[in-house]
């Protein structure tokens, strides 16, 4: 019955490691995808945003704004609502590589330093690429914008990712099984 369930235990760990990278590269292609759109494009899907935000702020808290309040509000916020969207596309792209590294023993420091840094080349190759975009820019600002958003990311993902290896991953872990084969190990020197 040990072997069945170190048989189950191994099959699912080596069939979920190389899968744990799928949701990251899924952020980048969204990502990607975000940055491709052009000038016009990009400027129409956040006011439809920011309008939807502007509508709803106004119909939760009552206020009874006019078409034309909602109109300023929409273009006081439309900058703030922007800067957000990369905030937390990156936040959302730390998360999702911090896990698979952490899953494949990047801990500490060097989870934190990791995730950072592929997260700066991928904000500041997506800003280059943006170069590229008819009426697009790359602005530097947005790349520390995104570097906060996944340093907020790894910080958030990092308690979270302890306490789920301690609990919920837990059944899937192998440290009892090598625990028990050090001990063996002993037993054996011992009585030589």
């Amino acid at each position: 019955m040990n072997y069945f369930i170190l048989f189950i235990k191994k099959t699912l760990r080596y069939l979920l490691r190389p899968l744990s990278f799928l949701p990251a590269i899924l952020v980048m292609v969204m990502i990607f995808q975000f940055s491709a759109q052009d000038a016009g494009e990009s400027s129409s899907l956040s006011r439809k945003v920011t309008t939807k935000i502007v509508s709803s702020i106004n119909y939760r808290t009552h206020r009874n704004w006019t078409p034309q309040e909602q109109a300023a509000k929409v273009r006081q916020l439309e900058y703030y609502v922007r800067k957000m969207a990369h905030f937390s596309e990156y936040l959302l792209l730390a998360v999702t590589l911090a896990i698979p590294l952490y899953v494949h023993g990047v801990r500490g420091i060097w989870l934190l330093l990791l995730t950072e840094l592929i997260c700066i080349i991928y904000a500041s190759s997506d800003e280059y690429h943006q170069m590229f975009v008819s009426g697009r820019s790359a602005q530097l600002k947005d790349v520390l914008i995104d570097s906060a958003g996944a340093l907020c990311g790894i910080l958030i993902s990092q308690p979270v990712m302890y306490l789920g290896r301690k609990t919920i991953f837990r059944p899937l872990s192998l440290e009892n099984e090598r625990r028990i084969k050090k001990e063996y190990k002993e037993r054996k020197k011992q009585e030589k």
